[in-house]
């Protein structure tokens, strides 16, 4: 089984930890993961605004850098539902534009080979409990595109309640956007910035010392709320705390 890790711009750029703690987990698992580095941006801002045709060179891009490979993981759901829900719109729009069907057979090419970190450890490895051990108390937020676009479901929840030592408490009103959006968060901060306060206060309601997601660009919003009013909540990716271990476990930066 060759299984490719899909970076994303967000965790490469600002969450290195993360990436390696995707790799870490699923090498204790026994899968061994090849990095492509011709991988880039997969287009997602661009095509959220409104960029179509800039996309399309990414979207060749993406599939190239993958090709050959039975998965490509990614601990970011957003990025999936783009290359999964969008890559083919682009392909079918290019393709009904007389620009040929090269486009689309290289999303068709890739679409069922691209796997969120918690699809592919429920559903392709078919484990629930990756050995992980993490006392702490979090609370987890489920990300729009993971809980709307992919139907992740229970399958994060299932992979936290099997980490020893940790206490999950159920968060209040978790299936509300945090209001970031990716452009939307620019383009409407007040809007934005509004709903990352609710959602913080539903959080801090739960006197949890962690708010756990799967997307790092959520969560970047997110902490960045918290930090701008000083309080000890974090934030933390789900892929961190699977890959915590009695032998190796993670310690706040």
């Amino acid at each position: 089984m060759r299984v490719a890790l899909f970076v994303t711009c967000v965790n490469d750029a600002l969450y290195p930890g993360t990436a390696r703690a995707t790799v870490r987990l699923l090498e204790r698992l026994g899968v061994e993961v090849d990095f492509p580095a011709a991988q880039t941006c997969c287009g997602q801002p661009q095509f959220n605004t409104g960029y179509r045709r800039e996309t399309e060179p990414l979207v060749r891009r993406t599939a190239a850098a993958f090709a050959g490979y039975d998965h490509v993981v990614t601990p970011s759901g957003s990025c999936v539902a783009m290359v999964r829900d969008n890559y083919p719109r682009i392909g079918a729009k290019a393709a009904a534009e007389g620009r040929g069907g090269e486009l689309a057979d290289a999303a068709a090419s890739l679409v069922p080979r691209v796997r969120e970190l918690t699809e592919f450890l429920v559903d392709v490895l078919g484990v629930e409990d990756v050995g992980a051990w993490f006392p702490h108390t979090v609370t987890y937020h489920p990300s729009c595109h993971g809980l709307r676009m992919l139907g992740l479901g229970d399958r994060p929840r299932r992979l936290l309640e099997a980490v020893r030592g940790l206490e999950l408490r159920e968060l209040p009103g978790a299936q509300e956007c945090c209001g970031f959006g990716g452009t939307f968060a620019v383009k409407n901060a007040d809007v934005s910035a509004a709903m990352a306060d609710d959602k913080i206060r539903n959080a801090r309601s739960t006197g949890a010392e962690l708010l756990c997601g799967a997307d790092n660009s959520c969560l970047m919003h997110l902490d960045g709320t918290l930090r701008r009013q000083d309080d000890p909540l974090r934030t933390l990716h789900l892929a961190d705390i699977l890959a915590s271990t009695e032998d190796d476990p993670w310690s706040p930066s």
